[in-house]
């Protein structure tokens, strides 16, 4: 967006002309939840204690849920803004659904709505508002991990025309002070067509005919990003583009559990015969020590006597056996030889509180260009099919930021923020106080 495709997107030159941007840095891990969430917030995923889609509600082998807005327990930007008297429109930020906390303002919840015919507006009255412009509002798409490439591009603009058609009533029609969307096209178009454009990629063609696919859509959403920009004040107005998190080729995925049999931590009752998703009543507990989660990163967790229902793991041997998986994980190769570069956080680490249950490590593996595979039974570590269905990206560490306004100087591209700074800028601009506890700095 900054360098190779900034003279197709004139509304994006034009805020980075007129004010400060460049990398930001993501949440770890840097997942969609808790990422909005966090930079929302100014807070931490282990202050959050929300550690991606799915978090263990306790220390049973199955207690897995979805993080919705009920387990978001600090105040985020609408919520500091509602209660000081400001109006607020909110649109598309993942973790507001259901809505349990309405704002001052208006909210149309996220990608994690059900459907539509949930309670997903605020005021429920918008929803009708909605349907009456733009027919089947689309919080999603569903079945984005698909092969059918030309129905998953049809489906991720007609979701974003209808999205940038319902913000541009809202600008024009609600009072506001704080207006947040989120657009989540740009990730389903990552995840669904990096390797048609990446040479990189392992099943990249040169000449395909997707090859364009995303930066065309880049150019399709500048071009709506205008539009918004034509009913706003800009005199009066700052203007921020962020991302949670950033994208980039994913070479494979790293098969975490069959890695943990291998080294004698994970122990299944019975061998499998192929390809088998790795469940709760496989796996022989009273001889298993260490077990993990797929996904865009690894959850490593430890099976602690005392803390989960079989416990093997003695709490005296539990930091040196931590110690040990940071290790054998930091030395993993790749499929042809080549360090991997992997790491594992601990999490008492790396954030300032850890609530919730936490896994015992954060593993990133390959500096997220592989992901992690749940599932067992294949005939390698290293596989290059995803086992949830066709994806080509992983999140990126790096995402951006660009922001502006009349009163403050161009400053051109400033690396070293991170997305806990956007809430308390915010604040600043708007002259609200920053509560003491959020942990980024405003950047003015």
């Amino acid at each position: 967006m900054f360098e190779r495709w900034a003279d197709l997107l004139p509304h994006t030159r034009r805020l980075m002309a007129s004010g400060t941007y460049g990398p930001l840095t993501s949440s770890m891990p840097p997942i969609t939840v808790p990422a909005w969430s966090c930079m929302a917030s100014s807070k931490d995923p282990g202050t959050l204690g929300i550690y991606g889609f799915r978090n263990r509600k306790d220390h049973t082998y199955d207690g897995l849920t979805i993080a919705t807005s009920r387990a978001v327990r600090e105040p985020r930007l609408w919520d500091i803004l509602s209660q000081r008297g400001r109006d607020n429109i909110i649109v598309g930020v993942p973790g507001t659904f259901p809505i349990t906390n309405p704002p001052r303002g208006c909210m149309i919840t996220s990608f994690l709505t059900p459907d539509i015919n949930s309670d997903y507006t605020h005021p429920a009255e918008l929803k009708q508002e909605i349907a009456d412009l733009v027919g089947e509002y689309m919080v999603d798409v569903r079945g984005f991990r698909t092969d059918n490439k030309q129905w998953l591009l049809d489906q991720i603009y007609e979701m974003t025309d209808k999205r940038f058609a319902v913000v541009k009533m809202l600008l024009e029609s609600r009072p506001w002070d704080l207006f947040w969307m989120v657009e989540m096209g740009h990730d389903r178009v990552h995840h669904g067509f990096w390797q048609y454009m990446d040479p990189s990629h392992h099943r990249h063609v040169p000449g395909n005919e997707f090859e364009n696919a995303i930066r065309d859509y880049y150019v399709h959403v500048d071009k709506l990003i205008g539009e918004v920009l034509d009913v706003i004040d800009l005199d009066t107005t700052a203007v921020w583009m962020v991302s949670d998190h950033g994208a980039k080729c994913m070479v494979g995925g790293f098969c975490f559990n069959q890695w943990l049999i291998e080294q004698g931590y994970l122990v299944l009752k019975q061998p499998v015969d192929g390809v088998t998703k790795c469940s709760v009543d496989m796996i022989d507990w009273p001889r298993t020590r260490v077990w993990g989660e797929g996904g865009y990163y690894g959850r490593c967790f430890i099976n602690v006597t005392g803390r989960e229902p079989q416990g093997t793991v003695d709490r005296a041997e539990y930091e040196s056996l931590r110690d040990e998986l940071v290790l054998k994980l930091g030395e993993l190769v790749d499929h042809q030889g080549a360090p991997m570069g992997t790491a594992a956080y601990k999490p008492n680490e790396i954030y300032r509180q850890v609530n919730g249950v936490a896994p015992d490590l954060v593993v990133i593996f390959g500096e997220l260009r592989w992901r992690s595979v749940g599932s067992v039974g294949h005939p390698s570590v290293y596989v290059f099919e995803n086992d949830t269905g066709p994806d080509d990206a992983n999140h990126a560490q790096e995402g951006l930021y660009a922001y502006a306004h009349p009163s403050l100087p161009a400053r051109g591209r400033v690396a070293g923020p991170t997305l806990y700074d956007v809430a308390p800028t915010i604040l600043k601009m708007l002259g609200e106080p920053v509560p003491q506890d959020m942990q980024g700095q405003p950047l003015i």
